[in-house]
């Protein structure tokens, strides 16, 4: 193999990092597909059980407004995980907003309901510090416009 060196980096090593970043990116991607899958099976059994406009248990409590949230999570979900390998930068966005926007939402209730350590609870928001932690290294390999989707 011919080596063609740019100073400190060879065009092989360029390669063999963009490859490994590549393959980080998948990894990253699969798993956070996998939990919003997880997540929407979650949200499609509670309406399986209890219908669409289900209160989590929070009863007169709760807002219209938050079922109905609750609710539409059961198609974004899946419309992020799907994202993230047909349009990965859009699919890793609305991971993003989807977990950012559902722990201030849950959070409120939380809060009023004092579950701090609602295991639930606890589950998102270890999601959200992994997806915060984890986009921009997937943003960063995935393929752009220009490539072909993995």
């Amino acid at each position: 193999m011919v080596a063609i060196n740019l100073g400190l980096v060879s065009w092989a090593q360029l390669l063999s990092m963009n490859v490994r970043m590549l393959r980080a990116s998948i990894v990253i991607r699969t798993l956070f597909a996998l939990c919003l899958l997880a997540a929407t099976l979650n949200h499609a059994r509670a309406i399986l059980q209890h219908g669409v406009l289900w209160d989590y248990g929070y009863g007169s409590k709760i807002a219209l407004t938050s079922q109905i949230y609750w609710a539409v999570l059961t198609i974004l979900d899946p419309l992020a995980a799907v994202l993230l390998f047909v349009k990965p930068r859009a699919g890793i966005s609305l991971t993003v907003a989807i977990i950012v926007s559902d722990v201030i939402h849950n959070t409120y209730y939380v809060a009023a309901n004092n579950q701090w350590l609602a295991p639930f609870y606890l589950a998102q928001v270890g999601f959200l510090v992994i997806v915060l932690g984890l986009a921009p290294v997937a943003a960063r390999a995935a393929p752009s416009r220009r490539q072909a989707p993995v």
